[in-house]
This record gives C-alpha cells, structure tokens and sequence, in this order.
C-alpha cells in the first residue's frame, strides 16, 4: 500500500513530517559542528591531512550515493530531499573547513592570516557561496589547489548533486504512483 502522496496530507501532517526532517537535519548538523570544534586535529601531520581530504570525499559521495537511494524509497521523496541535502551539504563543508585550519595551523604561510577553526569555517563558506571578500586568501601553491579543487567540488555539489536529488524526487514520486521502477536514481 503506498501512503498518501505528501499534498494531499492534512496540513498538520504535512507540517509535522516537515519540522520532524528539519530537526533530524539539525541535530545531525550540530554533531557535525560540535565534532568539529572537539576534535584534536592538533595530532594530524603531513600525508594524514591529505588522506583525511580524500577519505573524506570518498565518504560524501557514499552519502550522497546513499541519500539518493533513501529518497527514491521514501514515502515522502520531496521530504527526504530536504533532510539529505541539509545533511550533505555542512558534512561537505566542515570537511573543507578542517582541511583549511588544518593547512593554515600547520603551515600558516599557506593563508594571508593564521586560521583558527572558526576562521577556517568562514573561509569555506565564502567561498561556497562565491562571496570571497578577500580577508582571507590562500597564498601558497598547496593551498590554492586545495580552494580550486572545492571551488569544483562546490559546482558539482550545487549543479549535478541537486539535479540528482531532484531526479530521485521525481523517481520517488512516480514510484509511488506505481509508474517506475525504483532501481534507476538517474535524473537523465
């Protein structure tokens, strides 16, 4: 039996459905900040600081791989979308950030000014959302690919990884009118 689609819910509903994802999403984005505040990154040197970058990309992908699957199955598809990408996005972000202090601690000739956690936090939201007001810059050539290589990641992020989320949407959707099959997420 396939539940009723998400408009034709009572508004309570609706409203409840909706405030519960968005607490989800939260509480999972205040673990994220508080983990990144606590964590001792003081311990993590040279080639750690790289393998942690591509691990934890890898590891986005895997969610975001993973959310697309929870959304094509989710009894309300347009509910779970919201909830993965207020998830995915601050995972993907808190990794940039701790890749920045951990390249501006170690090595604070790599910016324009020393980084601390919440400097690094800033940076990478600027330049997330292209604001970039140029107070804090990477200067060395390590550093710099670093912020090009987000500065990629966040198209992707923003262009594909929505349209993807949104094509599980709509797969979501129609699975649950009964007019697709759930096994292909593409939103081709």
């Amino acid at each position: 039996m396939n539940p009723e689609p998400y408009g034709q819910l009572p508004r309570r509903t609706r409203r409840r459905l909706l405030a519960r994802a968005l607490v989800r999403a939260l509480v999972t984005s205040a673990l994220l900040v508080t983990a990144y505040y606590l964590l001792p990154f003081d311990r993590i040197h040279g080639a750690t600081q790289v393998a942690i970058l591509v691990v934890g990309l890898a590891a986005v992908a895997v969610l975001i791989a993973w959310q697309v699957r929870a959304i094509t199955h989710a009894s309300h598809p347009a509910i779970q979308a919201v909830e993965s990408l207020a998830v995915t996005t601050p995972l993907f972000l808190l990794l940039f950030a701790s890749t920045y202090y951990l390249l501006g601690h170690y090595v604070p000739a790599d910016f324009t000014q020393r980084m601390t956690r919440t400097d690094a936090l800033y940076f990478t939201v600027t330049t997330f959302t292209t604001t970039g007001f140029g107070d804090i810059a990477a200067k060395s050539e390590g550093a710099r690919l670093v912020v090009t290589g987000q500065m990629l990641l966040d198209l992707v992020l923003l262009g594909f990884g929505v349209r993807v989320f949104v094509g599980a949407v709509r797969i979501g959707v129609e699975a649950r009118r009964g007019g697709t099959d759930r096994a292909d997420p593409s939103p081709g």
